[in-house]
């Protein structure tokens, strides 16, 4: 399984960027995929999570009205996007695009099994 993250970048708040994450060799019918961040001196939280069995959707509470996460699936080929907008400085973080085989997976780091290296979002104030 390989997760390859893309479309971070230096922004300025009020801006919008979009993440998104191509998941390959990831044969598994049922799952759940998201996206967590981490900035400097703090731990790895889940920004937005999603199940492929209804599409439930979580976000951190931060975030709510201004991420919106969606997927298209392919065979043993998922895509997840990341909208971001109205973005702030606080949101600065590596963000990391994550898969786990169980699609009722809890939006934790912890719980997910599949990982891709991050990719860098600076919002400037």
């Amino acid at each position: 399984v390989q997760l390859v993250e893309s479309g971070g970048g230096l922004i300025q708040a009020g801006g919008s960027l979009r993440l998104s994450c191509l998941i390959s060799g990831f044969p598994f019918d049922n799952y759940a995929i998201g996206w967590f961040r981490q900035a400097p001196g703090k731990e790895r939280e889940g920004v937005s999570c999603i199940s492929s069995t209804d599409g439930t959707a979580y976000y951190t509470d931060s975030v709510k009205g201004r991420f919106i996460i969606s997927s298209d699936n392919a065979r043993n080929t998922v895509t997840v996007h990341l909208q971001m907008n109205s973005l702030k400085p606080e949101d600065t973080a590596l963000y990391y695009c994550a898969a786990d085989r169980v699609a009722t997976t809890p939006c934790r780091s912890f719980w997910y099994e599949f990982w891709g290296k991050g990719t860098q979002v600076t919002v400037s104030s």
